[in-house]
Parts: C-alpha cells; structure tokens; sequence
C-alpha cells in the first residue's frame, strides 16, 4: 500500500523549474492523456517517487479542518505527486517530501496546496500566506523547523 502526497501550484510554472527544486535524477515520460511528465524514482535517498506533471482547468476537492468541504479551481496548475510506501512515511518519506515541499515553496509564489491520498487537505498557500490544516491528524511541530512560518487556521 502506498502514502500519495499531491502539492498543486496554481499557474503554469514550467516543469523543468519545478524538478529543480524537487529534487534530482527526472527523466521525462508520457502519459495516458498525452502530457508530459518528468518522474524521479527517489526511493532509496527520500523515501519517495515524485513526478510532476502540468494542466488546465484544474478541479480539486479534499476534507479540510473540522470535515469542511474544501474546493479549488486553478486555470493552469502544476502537480507533484509524492508516491510512498507505508514503512518508509516516518523515518525518511514525509520529512525529506516536506524539504522537498518547503524548496519549492520557497522558490516560487504561486498559490498551493498540499493533499494527502486526495482526501485531506495538509498545507494551503493563498495570497502569500502558509496555512496548516488538519493538524491534529498529521502535523508533528518538528515540521514547522522544515518549513518555516506557518500561519493556524
């Protein structure tokens, strides 16, 4: 059983850009639809298999604080999906997946969001400003020496 991670860039930052700062090693492959998709196979080092792909007319829904419905609809988007297996989350996957989070956080100002297995909504960036949700289900205070500043909702 596998852990999936999904950060969502709203606007369409180009792929290469975004590997950059997700890690190393990308190799482009293509999709069933088409697109384009640069893949990592960082298991051994991170814990993680990343790959990021682009689109448009994005449509994305998840649990946010207190079982609200959280939607979002970003015209052009950029997508980092973060592939785990179950016995590698605590020791290496979520916390090198947060470094890898937090650079690419850093290196661009688009909105985003961070969702986990597609369900729970983690982290939302909107206007500049980094939120945490769901934190009583997932969020140790070690994660805030990761990624910095983060506002409570």
């Amino acid at each position: 059983m596998s852990i999936d991670y999904r950060l969502t860039l709203a606007g369409s930052a180009p792929l290469e850009e975004v590997a950059e700062l997700a890690g190393s090693d990308f190799v482009e492959r293509g999709t069933l639809t088409g697109r384009r998709m640069l893949s990592a196979d960082l298991f051994e080092s991170c814990g993680y298999v990343v790959d990021i792909t682009a689109g448009s007319d994005g449509y994305y829904d998840a649990e946010g604080d207190g079982g609200s419905l959280w939607v979002w609809e970003p015209e052009r988007y950029v997508d980092i999906d973060f592939h785990m297996r179950k016995d590698a989350l605590a020791e290496m996957g979520t916390p090198n997946m947060l470094m890898a989070v937090a650079r690419i956080l850093a290196g661009s100002a688009e909105d985003a969001a961070l969702v986990l297995n597609g369900n729970w909504l983690l982290l939302s960036r909107v206007g500049g400003i980094l939120r945490k949700h769901n934190v009583a289900d997932w969020y140790d205070e070690e994660y805030d020496k990761i990624l910095g500043p983060v506002s409570p909702v």
